[in-house]
Parts: structure tokens; C-alpha cells; sequence
């Protein structure tokens, strides 16, 4: 969002001074388009003038009312004023915390408007949060909608308010609008200028909402247009991979003891579209933990391997590594296709003689961590490229394994469903498949609330569970004990676990401090059944199925996000077996831990958590601290504006597919706004 004709010093809007532009750059406004753009959090409708003894009665008043006294309360530097004022209905006092420089301003015998929150202390009516103007300001300035803005220390609404009017009234009403006229018409959106007056002086309430649509979907637009154009700068014309009968896929659809679920195949058929179009592969696979995904990339993988060139999928551990490449041996090797494993640890003769394989094409498919794209790593003719667990590899890594051979096909796979809504706007850069439906016969998870201080209930329940020869996660939200946080954690409830609650349990410790290889060996003893009861940090949250786990312990579940919860509570029900999680809560829960463990338990689909983890937290915060100043729209609201977001994604490729270059007229101002305006924050497309 960019208002070329109004790029000029803020210093020169009538009312800011070198003090005033100093508090209002910590804000981010150095011009005048800034100022204009910098929009109100929310509104307070004065249209109607209240009495003095409504004020107990409503939320907030705003009065016409005359000074009749000055009072002071506190002594020292704690010496606050206290002004008494008076209407026909009733008599209150206004406490000036902060402000008693109001001393000079509310003399008695004067009359002020007032606007403020109400309430009865100490035998009186009083206020702490007020906003007066003088009576001499005509009644209709006063009695109107009045915006409330994003303020800074030194920064007051009024002062604020004055300097955006003091600008307003110097832009021409002619301002060219941002999108194309036919665009503006197709929606029925006003004017630039007629767009910013509502935002900033609305006459009427729904007025704010018309024009809020208007520049969200100006700003959701544009950020359509920049990402799309990224993705066809991205996309590589190559040679047509060779045509090939499908013969490895059909077998091994013929071996499996199950079908696919329509999800799975509709996946596989828009992954194998894009492995034989004319261009690389950039595609998102989202699927809950359990959908299939990865069945989906090993069939997918065998029609590059049966064109003759070399697959690779990276996982973030060496365990899981581990894992996938025995279920990819258990299904592929009866087909014929040599796979191998590559990790940090495999070194010395046998890293040599992998590496070898490699570049001769001896090995099709490698699975491995981090480890695949190192420096001595070369491919004979790779072709395909999977990322698991892709919000654990930043993007230069991503690249890094690309690079390794001629343009590959890029699937990147995740188990933590993000919104549709989320999707388009972060990774809007790439293709996305979807997997929402689970295979059939997989039990659900029953899910269980405990209050703290009723955890022995659930332990007794867990030794159940345990007689029956299952195995149990115990997660904690701390490492070690904290001098901060009352919270109980890893270390000291792997002992008293051990020492106190099940001594003749086997029990082990993981948690992100533990070395790698040592972590390994627990988790595989974990796997093997020789652990009874894992005890652990969110460190597991990614890990391997381990089907005879059937209980998830998640104590302090209040502190945990909604994707967390759900990613943990996917540890269990790997198996035949029924499985349980239980959610210890603790006694002081927030609005938001209560939101959180309400949906928790009402449902276990995957992306129905995540869009109600998006309405409590965020986007910046759903797709991780580093992306949190990715999505700050000034206007749009992702959450709420679903249905702008994708008339401004169909409209932006439209007009890609219809005029690449904006050579149309109607589209130069596109082009013109995508030259001059500062660059979006695309940090997270960039670099992760």
C-alpha cells in the first residue's frame, strides 16, 4: 500500500515540529503517505450525547458537562489533580493520573465535552480513563465517530487526530486510485481519496467496514501480484521427463493390503501432472499426522525412478531417516529399486563407497537428513527432491539439495496443517495439495482433561495401560526446574516418575540438551519395547510411530499451542490398539488456555485446530517467531478476510496469465505501484 504523490517529510504536515517527527518515526511515520496510512485500531461512536447519571448504566458516556471544582489526591510526586464536574442529572470527578497538566485547561465555570469509562468509588462517580475537548469546538466536531489510533510514548489521540486532519486537508481529492478501474468497479469500491476520508472521518459505522474491505483488498492484491510473479520466476522450463507405462507404481498398488483414500490419489495424480509437465515441480503437500503422506511420496518417487533418474527425500533426524528408509525398503526393494540411507554418522569406508553409488547411479532412492546435500555429495541424474517435515529445514537448505542436480521437482510435506487462508498468503508462491482424509480403520484418540492435582487418577490409568505390555509418553514444558515458573518439568518428574509412581517401570529421559547419538539409542530402545514410559520435552512433537504407545501424558497442557497439542497427542493411536491423551491443567488457566483445550477436546481433525490456533494466536506466531513480521497487513486480516484474500488471488492470476508484461493500460498503474512502492516484508519467502 503506497500513496506516491504524498511521499514528502512528515515535517511539512502543519503541527509537526522536530519533537512531534521524532515520536511519530518510532511509529514508522516519516511521510505524509505513512501518516494516511497509518490506520485507526478502532472507533468511538460520540453521535449520542449522555447524562452524567447514565454513567453507571453504559460502558462509556460522553457529557456535556461544566467544571465546578479542582481537588488533588496523593502527596509528592504521587500529587494527582481531581476535577469536579457537573451536568443536570448528576455530579462526578475526574482523576487525571498523569495529567495534571489538565490544571491549567479544566478551570472551574468552563464547560468541556467529555467522553470516558464510569464507575462508583470511594461514595462518587469517577473516571480514570477520559477524554475531554472544550465546548468551544461546535457540537458536531465533538458528537461523531472518533477514531482511536496506535499510539507511542510523547503521542496523544488528540494531537495524532489533529495532524492526520492537518494532512488530509492538504491531499488532493483527485488522488489516483491503486488498482485498475475496472477492478475498483467490478467491487464497487470508492475512490483513494473517498477510501481514506471514511477511514479516517466515517460518518456512519458501516462506513469504516466499506472502506477497510476496499484497502484490504488493494493490499492482499498486490501481495498476490508479488508472490505469484515469484512463482513464475521460480518455475524452470525443462526437457519432458521420458514417458514411461507406470509400471512400478502399478505393482506396488497391486502388493498393498489396503486402497488409497481419494485424497491420496488425488494427490498422487497432481504430483505426477506436474513430474511430466514442462516445468519443475514447486508443490506443498499438507496432511494430518497418519494421512498417508509419505506412502504418497515413495509412489510418486517411482515414476522418476522409472524414467531413469535418482529421487531423494530428507527428514530432519537420523532416527526418522532411519525409519522411512525401512518402510520405503519393505515396500520398494521387492520392485527392484535400490535405496540406501545417508546421515552425518555413516562415514569412513561405507560413506565412500554410498557416495560412489550415488554418482554412478547405482542407488534410485536416498533418504537422509541434512547430510545429502553436504559439500562431497554428488548425484548421477537427481530428479525429484521430497522435504518432510519442511518447516524444520530453512530454505537455503531446501536449495542446497536442489542444486544438486538439474532443476528437480521440489514436494515439500508437512504434518502441521496450516489455514487455506495462511497457505495462500505464506507459501501463495507454490503449488498446494491437501490430505484431509484419514485411512479407514484408524481409531480415534480419546481425550482425556485432568485438573492438577487429580494426576494420580491418570497414573493409575497409565499402569493399566502398562499391565497391558502399551508403552506411554509423560511431556513437560520446561527442561529443568525454573526460578520464574511454578511449572513442573522434564528432569525432576523423571525422577520422581522413576523413584515414587512406577518403580518397577522402566523409564527414560529425552529432551533437545540430550547429544544426538545419545537420544538416539533411547528412542530406539523406546521403539524396541524395552522403555515403558518415555518421559520428554515438546522435543517428540516430530518423531517416529511407535505403535505400541498408547498413552500421551501432556502435563501443563494449558501452556502448550493448539498445533503443539495436536502434533502430541499424534504420537498415539499408531496402532490397533485404543489409544488415550491426557491433558493435566493447571489452576490459574487464561482465556486463551481455556479456548485451546475446548477445541482440543472437541475435535482431533488436524485443520480445524489450526484455523481455531490462528484465531487465538496469529499468523506470526502460528508459522513461528521468525515469520511474525511476515504477515503485518495494515489493513487485511487473514483470519477475517478469507473471502477478499481469494477475489485478490484469482484477480492477480488473471491478469498474469492474461498480460505478464502490464502492457494493457489498465494495468500500468500495477506496474507503476510494483516499481515505486517499498518492497513487501517477504523476508520469509527469501530466507525461511
Amino acid at each position: 500500500m503506497f500513496l506516491r504523490e504524498y511521499n514528502k517529510d512528515i515535517r511539512f504536515v502543519k503541527g509537526v515540529g522536530p519533537v512531534v517527527t521524532k515520536i511519530l518515526s518510532r511509529l514508522g511515520i516519516k511521510t505524509v503517505s505513512d501518516l494516511l496510512l497509518h490506520f485507526p485500531r478502532s472507533y468511538e461512536d460520540r453521535r449520542h450525547i449522555d447524562k452524567l447519571a447514565d454513567a453507571l448504566t453504559k460502558s462509556s458516556i460522553n457529557a456535556v458537562v461544566r467544571v465546578i471544582a479542582q481537588d488533588s489526591i496523593g502527596w509528592g510526586r504521587k500529587k494527582t489533580l481531581k476535577v469536579y464536574v457537573e451536568d443536570s442529572s448528576a455530579r462526578a470527578a475526574l482523576v487525571c493520573f498523569g495529567r495534571n497538566y489538565l490544571s491549567s485547561v479544566l478551570i472551574p465555570g468552563r464547560s468541556f465535552f467529555v467522553s470516558g469509562k464510569f464507575a462508583y468509588k470511594f461514595g462518587e462517580i469517577q473516571s480514570t480513563s477520559f477524554e475531554v475537548e472544550k465546548c468551544s469546538t461546535s457540537l458536531s466536531d465533538f458528537a461523531r465517530i472518533v477514531p482511536i489510533y496506535p499510539l507511542t510514548e510523547g503521542l496523544t489521540q488528540n494531537l495524532i487526530r489533529r495532524i492526520v486532519r492537518n494532512a488530509f486537508l492538504s491531499i488532493d481529492k483527485r488522488i489516483e486510485n491503486e488498482i485498475p478501474s475496472y477492478l475498483a468497479v467490478k467491487y464497487s469500491f470508492p475512490g483513494k481519496y473517498e477510501t481514506l476520508r471514511k477511514i479516517h472521518f466515517p460518518e456512519a459505522l458501516e462506513d469504516i467496514e466499506k472502506a477497510r474491505r476496499a484497502l484490504a483488498y488493494e493490499e492482499l492484491f498486490y501481495f498476490q501480484l508479488v508472490i505469484l510473479r515469484k512463482r513464475i520466476k521460480r518455475i524452470v522450463v525443462r526437457t519432458s521427463r521420458k514417458t514411461i507405462p507406470f509400471s512400478l507404481k502399478k505393482k506396488l498398488l497391486k502388493r498393498l493390503p489396503f486402497k488409497l483414500t481419494r485424497d491420496q490419489l488425488k494427490v498422487l495424480a497432481e504430483v505426477e501432472h506436474d513430474l511430466f509437465s514442462e516445468h519443475s515441480m514447486m508443490r506443498m503437500l499438507q496432511g494430518d499426522v497418519g494421512c498417508g503422506k509419505t506412502l504418497v511420496a515413495f509412489i510418486s518417487a517411482l515414476s522418476v525412478i522409472e524414467a531413469g533418474e535418482q529421487a531423494a527425500l530428507m527428514v530432519p533426524t537420523e532416527l526418522l531417516a532411519r525409519q522411512h528408509a525401512e518402510n520405503a525398503a519393505l515396500l520398494l526393494e521387492p520392485l527392484g529399486v535400490r535405496i540406501a540411507i545417508l546421515t552425518g554418522s555413516i562415514s569412513g569406508r561405507e560413506r565412500k563407497y554410498l557416495l560412489s553409488s550415488l554418482k554412478n547411479g547405482d542407488i534410485e532412492l536416498v533418504i537422509g537428513t541434512h547430510a545429502l546435500f553436504s559439500s562431497d555429495v554428488e548425484y548421477n541424474n537427481l530428479g525429484y527432491v521430497i522435504v518432510d517435515e519442511q518447516h524444520r529445514f530453512g530454505v537455503m537448505q531446501r536449495v542446497a539439495l536442489t542444486e544438486k542436480g538439474s532443476s528437480p521437482d521440489l514436494l515439500l510435506m508437512t504434518a502441521t496443517p496450516i489455514p487455506r487462508t495462511l497457505s495462500l498468503t505464506a507459501f501463495g508462491d507454490l503449488d498446494i495439495s491437501w490430505i484431509r482424509e484419514m485411512p479407514k480403520g484408524r481409531r480415534k484418540i480419546i481425550t482425556h482433561l485432568a485438573r492438577e492435582g487429580n494426576e494420580d487418577k491418570v497414573y493409575r490409568r497409565i499402569d493399566e495401560e502398562l499391565d497391558k505390555k502399551h508403552q506411554a509418553y509423560f511431556v513437560y514444558p520446561l527442561i529443568e526446574e525454573s526460578e520464574v515458573l511454578s511449572l513442573k518439568d522434564a528432569e525432576s518428574m523423571y525422577k520422581y516418575l522413576k523413584e515414587e509412581v512406577f518403580k518397577k517401570r522402566n523409564i527414560a529421559l529425552i529432551h533437545s540438551r540430550i547429544p544426538e547419538p545419545e537420544k538416539s539409542k533411547v528412542m530406539e530402545r523406546f521403539i524396541s519395547g524395552s522403555i515403558d514410559i518415555l518421559v520428554s520435552t515438546s522435543v517428540v512433537e516430530v518423531g517416529v510411530d511407535v505403535p505400541n504407545a498408547t498413552c500421551m501424558v501432556i502435563e501443563h497442557a494449558e501452556r502448550f499451542g493448539l498445533s503443539a497439542l495436536h502434533q502430541l497427542r499424534g504420537r498415539v493411536g499408531r496402532g490397533k490398539d485404543q489409544s488415550f491423551a491426557f491433558l493435566i491443567y493447571g489452576n490459574k488457566l487464561t482465556e486463551d488456555g481455556i479456548k485451546r483445550l475446548k477445541v482440543i477436546m472437541e475435535t482431533t481433525d488436524g485443520f480445524k485446530i489450526s484455523e481455531e490456533d490462528l484465531k487465538i494466536r496469529g499468523p506470526g506466531e502460528v508459522l513461528g517467531v521468525k515469520q511474525s513480521g511476515f504477515l503485518k497487513f495494515k489493513a487485511a486480516d487473514i483470519v477475517n478476510d478469507a473471502d477478499i484474500l481469494y477475489s485478490a488471488r484469482k484477480d492477480a492470476e488473471n491478469i498474469l496469465n492474461s498480460d505478464p508484461g502490464f502492457i494493457n493500460p489498465e494495468n500500468r498503474v500495477i506496474a507503476r505501484v510494483l516499481t515505486e512502492a517499498p518492497p513487501f516484508d517477504d523476508t520469509f519467502l527469501q530466507g525461511g
